[in-house]
């Protein structure tokens, strides 16, 4: 399970909105200097980024909590996103070559270009389906896991 604290701004119905705080280590890095994470850090600065998670620790607003996703929904999730539309580009790509040097000899770069195209926008059709499935699956949904216990008070 990977774990990120935050507070609870918001609550409605099953869910709460959980501002969390991007951790990063770019005060402490020797590279910082040249590091391209660094330059966006000092160019956007650190935001806040609130977060739906299911609520099934009653948490109300204003409290302090932890919430997490399983490493495996994490996974699942980056591969759709990342892969998914890669692939279906490259399959499209290699159909379209196959095609036009069958269909159009001669032709054949034009035949790829656009299978490419077409696999893309499959590939970003499923995508887009993938997520609005995956967006009611309560197992690649954030979960509120516990109160945050305050150290040092």
């Amino acid at each position: 399970m990977i774990e990120e604290t935050g507070q609870v701004v918001e609550v409605s119905g099953d869910y709460a909105w959980v501002e969390t705080e991007p951790a990063t280590s770019c005060g402490s890095c020797s590279a910082r200097t040249g590091c391209g994470t660094s330059v966006l850090a000092t160019l956007f600065g650190r935001r806040r980024a609130p977060v739906r998670a299911l609520n099934r620790a009653g948490a109300r607003a204003g409290e302090q909590v932890v919430i997490g996703i399983s490493e495996s929904s994490l996974v699942r999730g980056s591969l759709a996103v990342y892969l998914a539309p890669l692939v279906c580009l490259l399959a499209g790509a290699v159909a379209g070559r196959y095609a036009g040097m069958a269909l159009l000899s001669g032709h054949a770069e034009l035949t790829s270009i656009a299978g490419a195209v077409t696999g893309l926008l499959a590939g970003l059709a499923w995508l887009r389906f993938f997520s609005q499935a995956s967006g009611r699956d309560e197992r690649y949904q954030p979960v509120v896991l516990r109160h945050r216990i305050a150290v040092g008070r």
